[in-house]
């Protein structure tokens, strides 16, 4: 069964101490939460800092990229293992952000997700339309092409183990969002395909959570969608009473 997903993803904000005061002072205010997933995913240089701080904990961490080689001459770049060996145990693959400024691609985001799962990361893989493609009714098939071309070659329990995060991109950091109705719209979509590509349990056991100026006030109407499983948050996880509130929001209980 799937529990709630809540990741934070902080981009290029926080210092390294910024960032260790924001994570004890979450921990305290979510440890009685044991029915949601909660992760956040600081800058390369915060990882291991932060991932001490959450030792012991229900929270977890995420780096926001990796590049698919082990080591080598690739200035700039952090590797799988160098993630891993910080204490991350999620990563962000395929973020609109990269796609749009650093020319990340649909087989980029494979090797990259592939690199992961080898290197026993959960990667959180994102898809999503543009404001021009969704104005074209191409949004159907802009995931469709990202879930398969994104999770080329892979085997359906590697897909289970998977969090694909919906994020559409006109709704990221615009202020605008995706309706409940749409945002449901487009995650019954990707479990139809991950049910015809890699199976039933693949399907039912894949997180899929939304990403896009999620809030406070906005969690409760997406998380009711049945095939909406959480979310990827940008500026409302900076602030930790706004993050622990997103969670608080979104535990079953909370839901009703």
């Amino acid at each position: 069964m799937r529990i709630p997903f809540i990741a934070g993803n902080w981009k290029m904000y926080k210092t390294v101490q910024e960032a260790v005061v924001f994570v004890k002072e979450l921990r305290g205010l979510v440890k009685d939460v044991a029915d949601v997933e909660i992760v956040v995913a600081p800058t390369f240089i915060s990882v291991y800092a932060v991932a001490e701080a959450a030792r012991n904990t229900n929270v977890g961490v995420a780096a926001q990229d990796l590049y698919w080689e082990r080591e080598g001459a690739f200035t700039g770049e952090v590797s799988a293992a160098m993630i891993k060996d910080a204490g991350a145990e999620y990563v962000i693959v395929g973020h609109s952000e990269r796609r749009r400024l650093f020319g990340e691609t649909d087989a980029t985001v494979n090797r990259k997700v592939m690199t992961a799962i080898a290197a026993s990361l959960t990667p959180i893989v994102c898809i999503g339309e543009t404001l021009e493609e969704r104005e074209r009714n191409e949004t159907l098939a802009v995931l469709d092409r990202q879930i398969k071309e994104g999770l080329d070659t892979l085997a359906a329990d590697q897909v289970t183990e998977l969090v694909v995060a919906y994020e559409p991109v006109w709704a990221i950091g615009t202020g605008r969002h995706a309706t409940a109705a749409q945002a449901g719209e487009a995650h019954a979509h990707i479990r139809t395909r991950l049910r015809q590509w890699f199976g039933g349990e693949a399907a039912d056991r894949c997180h899929v959570i939304y990403g896009g100026s999620v809030n406070p006030d906005n969690i409760r109407g997406l998380i009711a969608e049945p095939d909406v499983d959480g979310a990827l948050i940008g500026g409302a996880s900076l602030n930790v009473e706004s993050f622990a509130d997103i969670v608080s929001k979104s535990r079953p209980t909370a839901a009703v």
